[in-house]
């Protein structure tokens, strides 16, 4: 998966920060061009995720809920409140050798 995101981030000039995949959801601190709208970027980051994913793993498609990669559901947020380096290590220190690369719960 985070072959086809940094893919789909290159042919659209959005620069990955920091990327983290865990097993049922990802973590993403990217920056983009403001002209485009913030649910625009998200929605071609699951829809051209979802169809290279199942071009690449058709199997997958038959063990999903209803055969969808991702849910409609997203959260996003933009980096004022906290440094843009404190998101970027949250990011990073989701999967710790501490928890031996499992999500924390």
């Amino acid at each position: 998966m985070q072959d086809i995101l940094t893919h789909i981030c290159d042919e659209h000039d959005i620069v990955i920060q920091s990327l983290q995949v865990m097993p049922d959801h990802i973590h993403m601190l990217i920056s983009f061009n403001p002209k485009h709208a913030a649910s625009s970027i998200v929605k071609t980051l699951k829809g051209k995720s979802a169809r290279l994913w199942f071009k690449a793993y058709p199997e997958t498609k038959a063990m999903l809920w209803g055969g969808h990669l991702w849910t409609p559901s997203y959260f996003m947020a933009t980096v004022g409140s906290m440094s843009k380096e404190t998101v970027k290590k949250y990011i990073e220190n989701q999967l710790t050798e501490y928890n031996d690369g499992r999500p924390r719960t």
